[in-house]
């Protein structure tokens, strides 16, 4: 579980930042879950999509995401990565291949979370942003994920990473803006 709970380059809850908002959002939970929801939500509804907004700059690291309250999918899933982790609760990264229409190509990969609680094991969840046709909860263990598999080539990978994937830092790093 080491690996799920260190700080890194963009999981960087070592960072004051990250570290006070990851214990304002602990503040009186008395449970792991209620931490973990409290976290999710924070992320889900405080951060802003970096696409649905049209928001600069493009965040990669997890105190990019807090300090600018935007970020893509994956920058997301490293904020909510960081906070989890600086509450001691193990966090990786998971990643689904999504058609970017309603079916067939062209597809796109998207990031969210997993998180390891005590009473259900690792369960996944997505923080990427609630919209019309699009609801993510919090409610282990059921999974209530932003989007369902719909089409034969789409991918739900099972894998959980406890760094994110090098082609998601290079697109994130690379690129300055929305556009």
């Amino acid at each position: 579980m080491k690996a799920y709970l260190d700080s890194s380059e963009y999981i960087d809850w070592k960072h004051p930042l990250v570290a006070f908002k990851a214990a304002e959002l602990a503040e009186g939970c008395l449970t792991d879950e209620t931490v973990a929801k409290r976290c999710f939500e924070f992320v889900r509804d405080a951060i802003k999509h970096s696409w649905d907004y049209r928001m600069n700059p493009v965040t990669c690291k997890a105190s990019e995401v807090l300090i600018h309250g935007t970020g893509y999918c994956y920058a997301k899933s490293h904020l909510l990565a960081a906070l989890l982790r600086a509450n001691a609760i193990p966090a990786g990264l998971c990643y689904q291949r999504l058609t970017v229409a309603t079916d067939g190509p062209p597809y796109c990969l998207h990031g969210l979370n997993a998180v390891y609680l005590k009473q259900h094991g690792w369960y996944r969840i997505d923080a990427r942003g609630n919209k019309p046709g699009v609801a993510a909860e919090f409610s282990p263990p059921t999974e209530k994920l932003a989007f369902p598999i719909i089409d034969a080539m789409e991918r739900d990978f099972q894998e959980i990473w406890a760094e994110p994937l090098p082609l998601v830092v290079q697109a994130l790093t690379e690129n300055k803006t929305v556009a």
